[in-house]
Parts: structure tokens; C-alpha cells; sequence
């Protein structure tokens, strides 16, 4: 079979080349479901041949949400595509306002969901949409209607030359999905990216890929509603990798030791926590053990991708015999790669992750780039610690005059759903796409993101401050799991401090401070200055116009559900400043 050039065209694909026993697998109540190459295609068939007994029409749309990444979705998304249609991937997490306003911009016909709590969720709205004529779900409950109505009705339709028609009648530049993004503030956008805008990313990201083996295994988990993840499960599928969804966030660690994946995604936040227990275990040994384990994780701090001595290399190898292969063992053992993307990667993470044998590889993207621009790769010299690597094949990038990313290639969007006007204003007329973050080249080639072009403030001196560079760095801190810088026309920057509750229970219990909740241990003195001491320590690597003066402990968690964060963990600035309002008052009460 041809190259990909249509989303529906990867199963099939696999099916030709390479079918697998297992070509995806979801954990339900303790077992794997697997679903192989074969299955894969007749039940995408039978679900799109069911939504065609159903009435949906060739640009008809099509509500996934699923709360956890399974099977079901992948068969609903090929089948929803195969048929002409365009299907509409919605975060679980968005509100009930979101969807009303989502499916009645996009018009949706029918939504499939994954349990209980979000078709009684899509059942509230679904009277304020007049198009939505179905709601079905994954989980089975009786007096629900389930997923597989829609199968049953297309493994006995007579349409199979209608379909076939219909899929002959799809072009690669044709609109694929409606991509919702999130967005930090406003209303949320439908990003619209046709077959080409995927598929063209997955085709031109395969060189970064380890090589695929008919042992490789990619274990999923972060959202399938988000482009960057479902880019890379078409580049899975079309490499032969077997797919296995985690059970949920809280179990990825157990999940990971199951499956011994040779790859896997994530956000630099579960990067940070991953790190953060391991450092935990390490301060928990004694003796010789516990000055080994930090003789190693220094010497991993000094990390260089090359230009280290013989001496240096040599002690690594001790430090990774030793110390380092617990480390990757903890990762399941066979991880070639773990692709790091959605937010910038702390450097330091990077570096003592790569010197203990774990390949990290971060990349950068939008979802309006369907999504990975760059991406740092172990051939060919091609990682650099503290960039985004280079540029993919077939894509092209300039740094505007005022260091504004530009986009140009085959990912970029067909433009914003039913917006003209905004598209107008991110893609000029030569067909750059602008994407709001400021970044430069390294050794001209390695791309490296300095900060979002809108969260640079300066301050009332005039001063700029690039406040997510700084918060990498923050939140290195054991006792700070997020922060906020902000300042904008006061006279120094401040920051607003979620801690880690958890290590600061622990950290009270060694210092005899009693922790009768979160909101009462973040009022006490004691707390307050030695999280301080946290943030001048710090300091210490920022200029002094730079560095935080004031801060103002937060007494609960910033979530996704309390709209405080994204559903990839970026921070909703204008959410966290409007909820915290009264502590930023406090700071600039002067």
C-alpha cells in the first residue's frame, strides 16, 4: 500500500505492511482488551458503514470525549473520517459552557463518550443544541445507549460500495478534524486541520522515531483530544508499534513496569514528578548508598551531549551501572525514547535525565502545526540540551524581527473554524504562520524557545521579564509544585506559589510543625520563609531586575477542573490571578 496521505489510510496501512496481533490494547477491570490490525480496519469499517445507517452525511461533525485514552476512540476516529466526516475531539475537563458553545458552533450530529459522568454531562447540554441528535457511550449502562448500537448496525448495512465511494471521494487537503484548542484566555478556537496537516507531520517526524522492532510498544496516556498525542499514534500505527493506554494518570508508574514500553510521551510536568520521587527515594537511603546516589545524580548535573573527558565518561558508566539502571528499570527497562513536549522542559531535568541513559527528546509545536515543528533526535548530533533540536523535514522556521517563531510547511492549519478575521491575523499573506513565541537558533540549527511573545511584561521601570524561563527554574524547588511570576507595571516582579503538598507535609513532620491542613500550614511564618529561601536561592541565577521579591503562598492545588490550569498543565494566568486577586493585592500593598 501507498504512503499514508489520509488519516483513515494509517490502519490500513499497518494491515498491508506489518499487521500486529496487538495493534492497540486498553485496560479494563485488571485486563487488556487487544484489538489487532485486522479487528482494527473491520471495526473502523463497521462503524463508519453504522453512522452512515445513522444519517451522517460527508462534513457532518462528530463529538469524542473520553475521559481516559482507550480503543474505542482510534475506532471511532477512523471510522468518523472514513466516511467523510469530520470528527470533533473535546477535553473531558472543558465546562459545560464549552460544550454548548462548541457543539453548537460546530454543529455536531452525534457524540460518542466514554462513562456515566460525561454523557450525563453532554445529556445537560444536549437541549441548547438543536443539531446533536445522539449521545452514545463507550462504558456499558443499562438504559444507556452504547457504541456498539452504531457497529451492530454497520456490520449488517448494504452500503459498503456507498462507503467506498465516499472514502475514493476524500482528498488529503480536505478538513479532517476540529481541534478546540484550550487557550489560556477567551473562548476556545476549533483549529481546523485536514488529513495532509496530520498526516504530513507523522510522514516528517518518522526519521525521529528509535527504529521500530516487532518488539516495540508504546505505552499512551496523555490526552487523544490533544493533536500532539494523536499525531503520534498515526506515527505508531504506521510503524508497526503496538499501542497500550495507561488506566489513568495515577497508575502510568505501574503501568509502565507492565508493559516495558520502548516509547512514550509526556509533559514536562510528569517529568518533574517522575524526578521528584526519585530524588525522594534517594534522600530516604543511608550511608553509603545515599552518598553514592548523589554522588551520581551530581555528576549528571555536568552532563554534556559531547566535550567531556575520558575520566568524566568513565565515571558515568559507573554511575549508570550502579545507580542509574534502578532508574530505567523504574521505567519499565526498554524506553528508547520519550518524546517531552507541550511546555519547556527544565534544562537541568534534560541533562541528568540524558546522562542517566534516559533519551529525552524534547520537541516544540502548536496544535495549529498539527503539531511538531521541532524536535531534538540522538542521530546525527541532532540533540542540544536546552533547545527544541531542529526543524523537521519539510518544514520551515524564521525568527521574525522581534524573535517571533514563524511557521511555514504542510502542518500548518487551514485556519481558524468560522474566524476569518483571527486567522487573517496569525497567517500573513505569504502563508507564515505566527506563532507567538519568542525563540532564536542556536549553532544555526538547534531552536530554542525563550518565551510566549504575550506573557513577557515588563514592569513599571521598564524592565522585561520573561516570566516561564523563570518558573522552569522555580519550580526545580522540592517544596514548589507550580508557580506564577507576575508584575506586570509594579515595581519588581513577585510570585504566586502552589506548593507541593505532599512534600511539605513530609517536610513539617521532620521539623515537629504540625500540618492540620493545607490552608492553615501555608499561613504560618516558619513555611513561608523557608519556601522563600527556596526562591532566593534561585534568584541567584536571574539578573536583579529579574529577580522575586515578594511571594504569596497559595492554600490549595491549581487544577485543570478549578480552570487554573490546561489540560496539557500550562498555567491560565488571567484564572490564577483572578482567583488569587486578594494575595496579589497583599504583595503590591505598598
Amino acid at each position: 500500500m501507498n504512503t499514508p496521505s489520509r488519516l483513515f489510510d494509517f490502519p490500513r496501512y499497518q494491515l498491508a505492511n506489518n499487521p500486529l496481533k496487538i495493534s492497540l490494547a486498553t485496560k479494563k477491570n485488571g485486563k487488556w482488551e487487544t484489538v489487532s490490525s485486522k479487528e482494527y480496519v473491520e471495526l473502523s469499517e463497521h462503524f463508519s458503514l453504522g453512522l452512515m445507517e445513522k444519517g451522517i452525511q460527508p462534513e457532518d461533525k462528530v463529538v469524542l470525549i473520553s475521559t481516559n485514552n482507550r480503543h474505542e476512540w482510534n475506532i471511532c476516529d477512523i471510522g468518523i473520517l472514513q466516511c467523510g466526516a469530520i470528527d470533533v475531539p473535546v477535553y473531558p475537563t472543558a465546562s459545560e459552557d464549552d460544550y454548548e458553545y462548541i457543539f453548537n458552533e460546530a454543529e455536531v450530529k452525534l457524540a460518542f463518550v466514554s462513562d456515566k459522568e460525561l454523557y450525563e454531562k453532554v445529556k445537560r447540554v444536549q437541549p441548547k443544541v438543536p443539531t446533536l441528535k445522539g449521545v452514545f457511550m463507550f462504558d456499558e449502562e443499562e438504559g444507556v445507549p452504547h457504541w456498539s448500537e452504531v457497529l451492530d448496525l454497520g456490520s449488517s448495512s448494504d452500503k459498503r460500495d456507498e462507503l467506498q465511494a465516499r472514502m475514493d471521494a476524500v482528498e488529503p487537503h480536505q478538513l479532517a478534524t476540529l481541534i478546540y484548542t484550550s487557550g489560556t484566555t477567551g473562548r476556545p478556537k476549533g483549529v481546523m486541520l485536514s488529513h495532509n496537516n496530520i498526516a504530513s507531520n507523522a510522514l516528517d517526524c518518522d526519521d525521529r522515531l528509535p527504529e521500530a522492532t516487532s518488539e516495540s510498544i508504546a505505552l499512551s496516556f496523555l490526552p487523544l483530544c490533544h493533536v500532539y498525542e494523536r499525531m503520534l499514534v498515526y506515527l505508531y500505527c504506521m510503524n508497526s508499534v503496538s499501542i497500550y493506554y495507561a488506566e489513568s494518570m495515577e497508575t502510568i508508574g505501574d503501568n509502565i513496569r507492565e508493559v516495558q514500553p520502548t516509547i512514550f510521551s509526556a509533559v514536562p510536568r510528569l517529568l518533574e514528578k517522575v524526578f521528584a520521587k526519585i530524588m525522594d527515594k534517594g534522600a530516604a537511603l543511608t550511608g553509603v548508598k545515599k552518598a553514592l546516589f548523589f554522588w551520581a545524580v551530581g555528576l549528571a548535573e555536568e552532563y554534556d551531549i559531547h566535550g567531556k573527558s575520558g575520566w568524566y565518561k568513565f565515571r558515568l558508566n559507573i554511575a549508570r551501572k550502579l545507580i542509574f539502571s534502578k532508574w530505567q528499570e523504574a521505567l519499565g527497562g526498554r524506553v528508547q525514547a520519550i518524546a517531552s513536549g507541550a511546555a519547556g522542559l527544565n534544562p537541568r531535568l534534560a541533562r541528568i535525565f540524558l546522562a542517566a541513559g534516559v533519551n529525552i527528546q524534547e520537541g516544540y509545536g502548536l496544535t495549529e502545526t498539527s503539531p511538531v515543528v521541532a524536535v531534538n533526535d540522538p542521530k546525527n548530533d541532532g540533540t542540544r540540551i536546552g533547545t527544541v533540536g531542529r526543524v523537521i523535514k519539510n518544514v520551515r522556521v524564521k525568527i521574525a524581527e522581534d524573535g517571533e517563531i514563524l511557521v511555514k510547511g504542510p502542518n500548518v492549519m487551514m485556519g481558524y473554524y468560522k474566524k476569518p478575521e483571527i486567522t487573517a491575523e496569525v497567517i500573513d499573506a505569504d502563508g507564515w504562520f505566527h506563532t507567538g513565541d519568542i525563540g532564536e537558533f542556536q549553532e544555526g540549527q538547534y531552536l530554542k524557545i525563550t518565551d510566549r511573545k504575550k506573557e513577557i511584561f515588563k514592569t513599571s521601570g521598564g524592565k522585561y521579564i520573561a516570566p516561564q524561563i523563570m518558573e522552569n527554574v522555580f519550580k526545580e524547588s522540592r517544596f514548589i509544585e507550580q508557580v506564577m511570576v507576575i508584575g506586570e507595571g509594579k515595581k519588581h516582579p513577585s510570585a504566586l506559589i502552589q506548593p507541593d503538598f505532599a512534600f511539605l507535609e513530609s517536610w513539617c513532620e521532620r521539623k515537629e510543625i504540625p500540618f492540620t491542613s493545607a490552608a492553615e500550614v501555608v499561613k504560618l511564618d516558619r513555611v513561608k520563609e523557608r519556601i522563600m529561601k527556596e526562591v532566593q536561592f534561585y534568584n541567584e541565577r536571574f539578573g536583579k531586575w529579574e529577580q522575586i521579591k515578594k511571594i504569596e503562598i497559595t492554600p490549595d492545588a491549581w487544577t485543570i477542573e478549578d480552570g487554573l490550569l490546561t489540560p496539557t498543565l500550562k498555567l491560565k494566568r488571567k484564572n490564577i490571578e483572578k482567583k488569587y486577586q486578594g494575595l496579589v493585592d497583599t504583595i503590591y500593598a505598598e
